[in-house]
């Protein structure tokens, strides 16, 4: 089907935002009608991201939307789509509009709720689809602006100070972020804000070559995040809200690691590729930090938070293996990268939801406070023991073909990093068996046998989570192919 007359892009990202208005204007007194409203939006957005996919994504750049902005200074609206950043649009769509059914509990002020949460998906799309440094830097913000309020409003004992260390972080990350960007508009020949000069002709050199790297670095680092800029994040995934956790950790990490990619990958090659072994060391402590760290925890909700720092530093390994090397192996490692910001979308963004469907029916978070709740919630188990499968890295679910690429290329150009960063796996593995020891089996304590399993809600917001998990594992290629092509284009 021919959409070409349409601006799909700017429909896709501008229609959460509308939403909001709508409810902003409407101010429905039922929260029903507000979620209908907000859904029917988030709906509607992934809708429009399909119909983007059904247009076509080009090997390189296309579906260029451009609108003159402030042009002495070669700023523009520009927006843009290829295989890496479609991937992360349709995940956007559609972790907002299951993370929206899913909060649908929410009472309290759910109008500015619903509100804030469509701005932020709005914001979010937007950072994948800019192709203007300016542009891009503004929606970045804005997601800043949106989590923080999500977070100290409506979550748990300790939100403000979530919330706080959150934004601070963040906003550090910003400002070396915008350091960065006028670096590249100053240094770049001719200077601009387009992002696709830039990524054509990198022309960046020397001293500043690498002090813009080093700001683009932290800046991402932070985001992503990698040790030692990751305290925010267990903290912030705690105390958040569990449509607010699976957002965060689902969607606006990949700011982080798109950035990584689209950036430093793109624009500083030559100071990437110097630069990446030590990026190689950070990753692979990351990584088994995250896992290590990740197996003391008795909160399982902090838990789950730990695991994604342990499979961001195996995603940030992936995309340091293509800065090093522009063969095979690296355009291999790279995919695996990209997909697996697909995947842990999906597994860590359903593992959110249930541990908060979990929170809901026992007051807990604490693993040893819980026991033997197969028998009381068989469905919401299953599907828990599912995920956590997926997020260890069991074959046939989605996170398997992501790592098996990034290590498969790896191994070729660093054996030994590889063969310290999979000892991550084997810890993975042993948390998540404890989780599900401590937690689903043994005896069930009085007191839960009496509560409801997964409502139809929960389920419509879960299921959907749960069969991407599993269609990633068993055809990866329906992404792989689309993100394959843009890597190969681009010569990554």
């Amino acid at each position: 089907m021919d959409f070409s007359s349409l601006p799909l892009l700017s429909i896709t990202t501008f229609l959460p935002v509308l939403g909001a208005l709508v409810i902003m204007v409407l101010r429905p007194k039922q929260t029903k009608t507000a979620y209908g409203i907000g859904i029917a939006f988030a709906s509607l957005t992934l809708l429009a991201a399909i119909m983007i996919w059904i247009q076509g994504i080009g090997s390189g750049l296309s579906q260029i939307e451009e609108l003159s902005w402030i042009p002495s200074i070669s700023i523009a609206y520009r927006l843009g789509v290829d295989g890496i950043s479609f991937p992360l649009v349709l995940l956007t769509a559609f972790l907002f509009l299951t993370s929206l059914i899913f909060s649908a509990k929410i009472k309290d002020n759910a109008n500015i709720f619903i509100q804030l949460v469509l701005m932020l998906e709005t914001a979010s799309i937007g950072v994948f689809l800019a192709l203007d440094l300016f542009l891009f830097y503004v929606f970045f913000e804005i997601t800043l602006v949106g989590m923080y309020f999500i977070i100290a409003k409506w979550g748990h004992e300790h939100r403000k100070k979530a919330a706080l260390t959150f934004f601070i972080y963040t906003l550090v990350g910003s400002l070396f972020l915008l350091l960065a960007f006028l670096a590249l508009y100053l240094f770049s020949d001719p200077n601009t804000f387009d992002m696709q000069l830039l990524i054509a002709n990198p022309t960046i050199t020397g001293l500043a070559a690498t002090l813009t790297f080093w700001g683009l670095f932290i800046a991402f680092a932070i985001k992503t995040p990698l040790f030692p800029f990751h305290t925010w994040l267990p903290l912030a995934h705690t105390e958040a809200p569990a449509a607010g956790s699976a957002i965060l950790a689902g969607v606006l990490l990949k700011l982080g690691t798109y950035g990584f990619i689209r950036f430093p990958l793109q624009m500083t090659p030559d100071a990437f590729r110097e630069f990446a072994p030590y990026v190689i060391v950070i990753a692979v402590f990351t990584a088994l930090y995250g896992a290590f760290v990740a197996l003391a925890q008795t909160d399982i909700k902090r838990m789950v938070a730990y695991t994604s720092v342990n499979h961001m530093g195996y995603l940030i390994f992936g995309v340091a293996i293509a800065a090093v090397t522009t063969t095979t192996s690296g355009m291999i490692a790279l995919d695996g990268a990209v997909l697996q910001m697909i995947s842990h979308g999906v597994v860590t963004g359903v593992l959110f939801l249930l541990v908060g469907a979990l929170q809901d029916r026992t007051g807990t978070r604490e693993m040893n406070e819980m026991s033997g709740l197969l028998k009381a919630y068989p469905i919401l188990s299953g599907l828990f023991m599912l995920a956590a499968f997926a997020s260890l890295g069991l074959p046939g679910l989605a996170h398997f073909p992501a790592e098996f690429q990034i290590f498969l290329g790896g191994f070729d150009v660093y054996p030994v990093a590889v063969g310290i960063i999979i000892i991550g796996l084997p810890v993975t593995t042993a948390l998540y068996l404890r989780a599900i020891q401590k937690v689903f089996l043994g005896t069930l304590p009085e007191g839960f046998s009496g509560l409801k399993d997964l409502g139809s809600r929960e389920l419509w917001a879960i299921v959907p989570l749960i069969l991407a998990t599993i269609l990633i594992g068993v055809y990866p290629d329906s992404l792989l192919s689309m993100i394959h092509a843009t890597t190969n284009f681009f010569g990554l």
